[in-house]
């Protein structure tokens, strides 16, 4: 059974503070025998505004983010998914919000550009408001990538509110969705678990899920709660707040066996 482990952040706007965490923690990862690691969304920054990661945009392919991803997975031997990194879009105000999957050789071999972007007001004691879009371009393509550990689905935090996306996954056969996130402490306490939990039991298929932890600058707290999650929606291992890694085996055959046995999939009518 391979080993999968979900690596939970505080990142800050510091790159350089947020790379040497990220490289430590994925270093725990490979001690604690994992064959594949998701980081969380943006990882590299979370900065004070939402232009800071402007900077830090990549062409697809090169750049120090990239480059780091792609040593990490080398170095450990593993199935690399790197969170979220700010890709060009070709327009130099927006970036693409993707998300890369490299092999223990340290190749690229999938790459996703998240489709829903999160343009929302959250009431509350205060109120928060969030536009993506304003530093943003949308992807447009469900991504499902064939590796020796399984069909891995590709997504992204807002992501998960859209079911839609994850039937797409389905119908590719997906093995394990991931979703790499950094969900406000406001929405995550009400949905973060709840969400995960449905993807995982109408898709019957593993969701690993890597967050933001805490309180990621001034005005950005995150909710945390990294989680591991099998088919049947019991929760394999889970991490509250703050920096860490979470593992887990996941017995793949049991999953399709699963699908065999209770084939909900095959019923559906619409």
């Amino acid at each position: 059974m391979p080993r999968v482990a979900a690596v939970q952040m505080v990142s800050t706007p510091d790159v350089d503070e947020n790379l040497e965490s990220a490289a430590g923690l994925l270093q725990q990862a490979a001690d604690q025998g994992a064959e594949f690691a998701l980081l969380p969304e943006f990882f590299a920054i979370i900065g004070r505004e939402d232009t800071d990661k402007l900077a830090h945009q990549e062409p697809y392919g090169e750049g120090p983010l990239q480059s780091f991803l792609s040593g990490r997975a080398r170095e450990h031997g593993l199935w690399l998914m790197g969170g979220t990194i700010p890709l060009q879009s070709g327009d130099p105000n927006r970036v693409y919000n993707s998300c890369l999957l490299y092999n223990p050789r340290g190749e690229c071999v999938a790459r996703y550009d998240k489709i829903h972007l999160f343009d929302v007001s959250i009431e509350g004691e205060q109120e928060e408001s969030y536009s993506e879009s304003r530093t943003m371009t949308p992807g447009a393509e469900v991504v499902v990538a064939g590796t020796p550990l399984g069909n891995i689905g590709m997504s992204v935090c807002y992501d998960l509110r859209f079911p839609e996306l994850y039937r797409s996954m389905a119908d590719q056969n997906v093995d394990i969705i991931t979703v790499p996130s950094a969900f406000t402490e406001t929405t995550g306490r009400k949905h973060w678990d709840i969400l995960l939990r449905s993807r995982a039991v109408e898709n019957l298929s593993f969701v690993i899920a890597a967050a933001q932890g805490g309180q990621n600058n001034e005005t950005r707290a995150t909710w945390g709660h990294s989680m591991i999650i099998d088919p049947w929606g019991d929760i394999l291992g889970e991490l509250d707040k703050g920096s860490g890694v979470v593992c887990a085996d996941i017995d793949l055959e049991r999953a399709r066996t699963l699908r065999q046995s209770f084939p909900a999939l095959q019923h559906r009518r619409l």
